[in-house]
């Protein structure tokens, strides 16, 4: 059964004029994580598309790159996105229940983030009531700001990306202790390891961009310090 088949099954057990965010109610089981996550992307970056105003080809090409749409899902993925945009349900509650429905999981909610900032930043563009949106769905999920920076440094355009934000130490860490950073990193960002935490291989292709970040970030640094 495809994940689209088990979305479809899912939205299919709301009741006529219930919330989408009531979904995430019935997803805590771990089988239903990459169902949960894949819901949980769409929807939240339904509700971001609202904070900019606008939804771009590029944001809609976005999601068949995260998810690896086929034409026939293509419906099911839509249907999610219009259910979010439409529900009165603000994308504050949305972040709650996403939280309390991955159990405060600061990986998997990382994740979530990196799969939201990679459509946000498909049109070329970062606009401010986007990252305003994120920093404060990253608060909600527990995230630090330190970590939000992070993630932010991986992906928002900027003329020189800091390495050490890249990894989430401080300029004045030990190089050893840098280099364990960006190994656990490395391991994290495994398809195998993220497949394990629930999200749908779909999503994994989201470890490729961050993959290349985390390891110019080292050879960056390392170079630096003459290792």
């Amino acid at each position: 059964m495809s994940i689209w088949t088990r979305i479809s099954d899912a939205l299919a057990a709301l009741t006529s004029g219930e919330s989408l965010a009531t979904v995430f109610e019935t997803l805590r089981a771990p089988p239903e994580r990459s169902v949960a996550f894949t819901i949980a992307v769409i929807a939240l970056a339904a509700k971001m598309a609202k904070a900019d105003g606008q939804v771009s080809r590029s944001e809609v090409a976005a999601f068949r790159e995260v998810f690896h749409i086929a034409p026939e899902d293509e419906p099911g993925a839509a249907r999610v996105f219009n259910l979010a945009r439409q529900d009165v349900a603000g994308f504050e509650e949305y972040a709650q229940r996403i939280a309390s429905m991955f159990r405060g999981d600061k990986t998997v909610l990382c994740d979530l983030m990196e799969g939201l900032f990679h459509i946000a930043l498909a049109d070329g563009t970062y606009h401010p009531k986007e990252d305003a949106f994120l920093e404060r769905v990253a608060d909600i999920f527990g995230l630090s700001g330190t970590r939000f920076r992070t993630l932010r440094t991986r992906y928002a355009p900027d003329e020189a990306p800091d390495p050490y934000a890249i990894l989430g130490v401080d300029p004045d860490t030990p190089l050893p202790e840098i280099r364990r950073a960006w190994r656990g990193l490395v391991r994290d960002s495994h398809p195998d390891r993220m497949i394990a935490r629930g999200l749908p291989a779909e999503a994994v292709k989201m470890s490729e961009k961050r993959l290349i970040a985390i390891n110019r970030a080292w050879e960056e640094i390392s170079a630096q310090r003459g290792d």
